[in-house]
C-alpha cells in the first residue's frame, strides 16, 4: 500500500473542501471496498479524509417518505423498523449482499460508491481502462463470464457489483450530496451512476469532493408486493451473476405500477422501463411475466462467455415478479 496523508474530517463542508483541494484524494468511511483497492495498488490516494466520524448516520422518517444517512450501517439499516415496514425491498436487498461483517462496516454511501469486481480491473498487470484510461479492455476479448449483457462499449464491459442500490433505482430514491459551498444538491439515483461509454474511469456522476449525505426514498405502495432475488455461485461472500428488484401496485386484478430492475448485467442497476410497461395494466399470469422478462432482454449483447446471463435474466425476472406478487419475503 502506498503510503498517503491522514485526516480525519469535523463537519461535511470541511470534508468535502479538503478533497476537493487535492485530485488524488478519497473519502475513507467504512473503507470495505476502498482498502481492498488501495492494498492491489488499484487506487492510489495522495490524500484519505475520514468521514466516519460525521454525523451522518440518521434514519429518520418525513413529511414524503424516509431518509437514510450515508454513513449509517448497512445492516443498521436493513433492520431499521421503518425501513422493514415500509421498504421491505431495500432490506431484502441490503441483506443479500456481502456478509453480516461487512454489512455491520459498510455504510450506505459507500455502498453506492463501490467500484466493479472485474478481475481485470483489479490486477494491476492486464490492460483496464476504468483503471488507466487508454490501456484497453482485457475482458472485451477475455474471461467475460461475470460481465455486461446491456450498455456495455468496446472501452468497458464492467458490471456494477451492489444490490442496495437496485432496490433503490426501483424505489425511485434520490441521492443528496454535499458540495464545497456548504450547499445540498439532489441526484435521482437513475443519473447517479454512469455506463461506460468513451469514459469507463467515471462511475458516477459526482464531482470530485462532493459528499453523499443521505439517501431519500418517497413514499409508495410496493410494500406488500416486492422481492429482491440474488442468483450467485454459491449463497454467500459471493456477487450476484444476476439480480432482480421487483415491485408491484395492484388496482384489483391489474397491475398498476411496477417496477423492474436488474442488477449485474450492466455498468449500472439496469431499470428496465420496457419490463414495467408491459406489466402495467395486466393480470398477474406467467404469461404477462414472460412476456416482461423477454421485453427487458430484447436488447442484450452478450459476450463470448456470458450468453447464458440472457436467459437466467428472463428466469429470474419470471421469479422475482411471482415471488413479489406472493408477498414472499427473502
Amino acid at each position: 500500500m502506498k503510503s498517503f496523508k491522514y485526516s480525519v474530517a469535523k463537519e461535511p463542508t470541511g470534508a468535502a473542501r479538503t478533497v476537493s483541494a487535492n485530485p488524488t484524494a478519497k473519502f475513507l468511511a467504512g473503507g470495505t471496498n476502498l482498502v481492498d483497492l488501495m492494498k492491489e495498488y488499484v487506487e492510489r490516494p495522495s490524500e484519505v479524509v475520514d468521514v466516519s466520524r460525521l454525523n451522518l448516520a440518521q434514519i429518520r422518517e418525513t413529511s414524503n417518505g424516509i431518509s437514510i444517512g450515508a454513513l449509517a450501517k448497512n445492516s443498521d439499516t436493513a433492520n431499521h423498523p421503518l425501513v422493514r415496514q415500509n421498504y421491505p425491498l431495500l432490506s431484502m436487498a441490503i441483506l443479500a449482499g456481502a456478509s453480516a461483517q461487512l454489512r455491520n462496516m459498510a455504510t450506505n454511501g459507500g455502498n453506492l460508491m463501490q467500484r466493479t469486481r472485474c478481475q481485470y480491473f483489479y490486477d494491476t498487470a492486464m490492460p483496464c481502462n476504468k483503471r488507466e484510461p487508454g490501456s484497453g479492455c482485457g475482458a472485451l476479448e477475455g474471461l467475460n463470464r461475470i460481465h455486461a449483457i446491456l450498455g456495455h462499449s468496446e472501452n468497458c464491459v464492467a458490471t456494477y457489483p451492489g444490490d442496495m442500490a437496485n432496490a433503490l433505482y426501483a424505489l425511485d430514491a434520490t441521492i443528496r450530496v454535499r458540495g464545497t459551498n456548504g450547499r445540498d444538491r439532489l441526484i435521482p439515483v437513475q443519473d447517479f451512476h454512469r455506463l461506460p461509454g468513451d469514459t469507463p474511469q467515471k462511475d458516477n456522476n459526482l464531482a470530485h469532493g462532493e459528499l453523499i449525505v443521505a439517501i431519500e426514498i418517497p413514499r409508495n405502495n410496493f410494500a406488500a408486493k416486492s422481492y429482491y432475488l440474488k442468483v450467485r455461485d454459491r449463497a454467500s461472500y459471493a456477487f450476484a451473476l444476476v439480480s432482480v428488484a421487483a415491485a408491484l401496485e395492484m388496482r384489483g386484478d391489474a397491475i398498476e405500477r411496477a417496477r423492474v430492475v436488474l442488477g449485474s448485467v450492466a455498468h449500472k442497476p439496469w431499470r428496465s422501463v420496457e419490463a414495467e410497461r408491459v406489466l402495467i395494466g395486466k393480470p398477474v399470469t406467467v404469461e404477462t411475466f414472460e412476456a416482461s422478462a423477454e421485453a427487458a432482454l430484447k436488447d442484450a449483447k452478450p459476450l463470448e462467455h456470458n450468453g447464458y446471463k440472457v436467459e437466467l435474466g428472463k428466469r429470474s425476472i419470471v421469479l422475482a415478479l411471482q415471488r413479489a406478487m406472493s408477498g414472499e419475503v427473502a
